[in-house]
């Protein structure tokens, strides 16, 4: 598989315990000196958020927007993951374009933590 995927998930017996992202692996390994035998359960972001498959974008642009983050897994009722979704993905028409909008506007802000 080849992509820009910006972050992969990360599993364990069929079911998604976090995602590492080139920024885990840069802030969590690389500036703190581990070496390439980390694991990646070291360095991953655990308690993602996910969208269920059947949710709508709106819904979906919501949870990105409240967690500030640019992609979400997508997962069936069996929380078996189906795919990602990120927020150039909703601009496909134009009555997907404000909750894309709203959502990228929010993310873009600061963190309050």
């Amino acid at each position: 598989m080849t992509g820009d995927f910006g972050m992969m998930p990360v599993g364990d017996n069929d079911r998604m315990i976090g995602a590492i992202s080139d920024r885990d692996i840069a802030i969590r390994a690389v500036a703190e000196g581990k070496g390439p035998g980390t694991t990646v359960r070291e360095i991953m972001s655990a308690g993602i958020r996910w969208a269920y498959d059947d949710d709508t974008v709106e819904h979906a642009a919501k949870l990105m927007s409240e967690h500030q983050v640019r992609r979400l897994p997508v997962v069936d009722h069996d929380k078996r993951l189906v795919g990602i979704v990120a927020l150039g993905d909703f601009a496909v028409d134009s009555s997907e374009i404000q909750p894309a909008a709203e959502a990228l506007s929010k993310i873009s802000e600061p963190s309050r933590s």
